[in-house]
């Protein structure tokens, strides 16, 4: 009955971290349009499926390591070069202003 071999397995995993993501960090894109957070969602589930289906589930797993790191970066690094804590977006101005401005 349960395989993890499925796609179907693909896509609960995506919209299992988007769920978790989004009622731990949605705080932080409130100031996005909706289209544009579905937008993401859509591409980063067809992005894991057709990899998965094409090249295997082995990369589309390496697949999720460069946006993490980056993350990662941004958060440890280049937030706090601009003066904002990476881990909860304060100064909240600041925070708005630096990321409204890199949107345009």
């Amino acid at each position: 009955m349960w395989q993890t071999s499925s796609r179907w397995f693909d896509v609960a995993i995506v919209m299992s971290v988007f769920a978790v993501g989004n009622i731990l960090f949605g705080r932080f894109v409130e100031h996005y349009p909706r289209w544009r957070r579905l937008l993401k969602l859509v591409l980063v589930l067809a992005i894991v499926l057709v990899l998965a289906e094409t090249a295997g589930r082995r990369w589309d797993e390496h697949a999720v390591r460069p946006p993490a790191i980056a993350a990662v970066y941004v958060h440890l690094v280049w937030l706090p070069r601009h003066g904002i804590n990476g881990w909860t977006a304060e100064p909240r101005e600041r925070y708005l202003a630096l990321v409204q401005r890199g949107t345009r």
